[in-house]
C-alpha cells in the first residue's frame, strides 16, 4: 500500500499562471506514483471547478479551504502588532486551521509535504508526523531588493524582510526535511544548519515545450511572467522605459511582446505601436513560437526562473540579467546572454538581431542544457529521496 502523504499549499495550484503553482503541479504529477496524496490548499479567492476537476485527476484527494476577504483584513491589521511576516498572517485562520486539523485526523498522513512559510503554521505542530517544508525562494531576499522600488510602502516593507528573517530560521528547526529551489536561495536563509536544506530545482518538460518550425516570428523579443507580480513588472517597465528608446533609434519597426496573466494597470500602459501587452494566453508556447529572442532583464525577485527554462526549451535565444542567472547558471555567450547595463543589454539584442548564426548557436547549447539540467522527474526523485529517510527509517 502507497504511504500516505498530505500536501498543504497557500494557493491551488492551478492553472499554472504562478511560479509557486507550477512547481507543486509539477510535483504532484509524479508524486502520485508512489504516494496516496491528499491535497489541502487554502484560497483567497473563488477555485474555477475546472481546477478542482484537474487536480483530482492527479491526487486522491482534494480540499480546499477558503479564506474569507474580510479575516485576511483584519489579519493584516492585527498583524502590525505581531511578530510574524504579514504573508503568514494573510494566509492563517483560526477556522481553516481547525479544518486543516479534521483533514489530518481523517487522512492520518505518513508524511506532510508543507509548501512555502505561508502554510507553515497550519502543520508545524504536529510533532509526532514526519514533515518537510518546502521554502521554494529566500522571500527575505526578494522582499529586501524591492525595498528601494516601493515608495512609500517603504516602511511595511522593510518590517516584512526583518519578520521573514527571523521567521526562515525560527521555522526551520519545526520541519525534519526542508527543500529550497537553488544554492542561492539556501545561502540566503541566515539558519545555522542551513546546508541540510535539500536543493530542489524546478524541471521543464521539453517534450512540450519545444518548438514549432516554419510559425511566423511576428515579433522580435519577448517576455513573459504573471504581469502582476512586482518583479515582473519591474522588467516590462525596464524594457519599455530603458531599453526600447535606445532599440528604436536603430530598429524604428522593432515589435516586443509582454505576455502573461493579470497585467497591473501599469503595464497595460506600456503598449504602444512597437510594444504589445498580451495578458493571459491560452497556450504561452504560443508566444515563444512567434518570438525571435526572450529578453528577461530582472531587476527584482529570487529563485529560478520558470519562463527562463521554458523559452530555452523553445530554443529561444535568451538574453537574461545577472539576478536572472544567479539560479539558473547558465554559460555566458555560450548557452544565454547574461547583462548587467542598458549598454549590455542594447549590444547583446543587436548582436542577435543581425546575426543568425549566433541566434541558432545560443537556441541550441540552450535547450541542450536545461535538457541535461532540469527534469521534473529527477527533481521529483531527489524530493522522494528527502521524504523517504522518514518513512523507511
Amino acid at each position: 500500500m502507497k504511504p500516505r502523504l498530505l500536501v498543504i499549499s497557500s494557493r491551488v495550484p492551478y492553472p499554472l499562471d504562478k511560479g509557486d503553482k507550477l512547481r507543486l503541479y509539477h510535483q504532484l504529477r509524479f508524486l502520485n506514483k508512489k504516494f496516496q496524496i491528499c491535497l489541502i490548499s487554502l484560497d483567497d479567492a473563488k477555485t474555477d471547478i475546472s481546477s478542482i476537476t484537474k487536480l483530482e485527476s492527479i491526487v486522491d484527494e482534494v480540499h480546499v479551504i477558503q479564506l474569507p476577504k474580510w479575516k485576511i483584513y483584519l489579519n493584516l491589521l492585527l498583524g502590525f502588532a505581531g511578530r510574524k511576516p504579514f504573508q503568514v498572517y494573510y494566509f492563517y485562520q483560526r477556522s481553516a486551521h481547525k479544518k486543516v486539523k479534521s483533514i489530518v485526523t481523517s487522512f492520518q498522513p505518513d508524511h506532510i509535504y508543507c509548501q512555502l512559510l505561508r502554510s507553515a503554521e497550519y502543520v508545524k505542530d504536529f510533532h509526532s508526523i514526519p514533515k518537510t517544508l518546502d521554502y521554494q525562494d529566500a522571500f527575505s531576499k526578494g522582499i529586501e531588493r524591492r525595498i528601494a522600488t516601493v515608495g512609500w510602502k517603504k516602511f511595511i516593507f522593510e518590517a516584512e524582510h526583518k519578520r521573514l528573517l527571523k521567521y526562515e530560521n525560527i521555522i526551520f528547526d519545526y520541519f525534519d526535511h526542508k527543500t529550497i529551489i537553488s544554492e542561492e536561495d539556501r545561502n540566503a536563509i541566515f539558519h545555522e544548519h542551513r546546508k541540510k536544506i535539500h536543493i530542489i530545482p524546478n524541471g521543464i518538460d521539453t517534450s512540450f515545450f519545444t518548438k514549432t518550425a516554419n510559425q511566423d516570428k511576428k515579433y522580435d523579443l519577448v517576455f513573459v511572467g504573471n504581469m502582476s507580480y512586482a518583479p515582473n513588472i519591474g522588467s516590462a517597465k525596464y524594457i519599455s522605459e530603458i531599453l526600447f528608446p535606445e532599440l528604436v533609434k536603430f530598429y524604428p519597426n522593432i515589435k516586443i511582446l509582454i505576455a502573461g496573466a493579470n497585467p497591473s494597470n501599469e503595464v497595460k500602459r506600456l503598449q504602444n505601436e512597437n510594444i504589445e501587452v498580451s495578458g493571459w494566453i491560452d497556450d504561452i508556447r504560443n508566444a515563444y513560437n512567434s518570438s525571435k529572442i526572450f529578453l528577461a532583464p530582472m531587476q527584482l525577485g529570487s529563485g529560478l526562473q520558470n519562463k527562463l527554462l521554458e523559452a530555452m526549451s523553445m530554443e529561444l535565444p535568451c538574453i537574461m540579467s545577472k539576478l536572472a542567472n544567479k539560479s539558473l547558471k547558465a554559460i555566458d555567450n555560450e548557452t544565454a546572454i547574461v547583462c548587467e547595463t542598458k549598454e549590455d543589454y542594447v549590444k547583446a539584442i543587436q548582436l542577435l538581431m543581425e546575426n543568425k548564426e549566433t541566434c541558432l548557436r545560443l537556441a541550441e547549447n540552450g535547450r541542450n542544457f536545461v535538457k541535461s539540467q532540469f527534469s521534473w522527474e529527477k527533481s521529483v526523485e531527489d524530493l522522494e529521496r528527502v521524504m523517504d529517510r522518514q518513512l523507511v527509517n
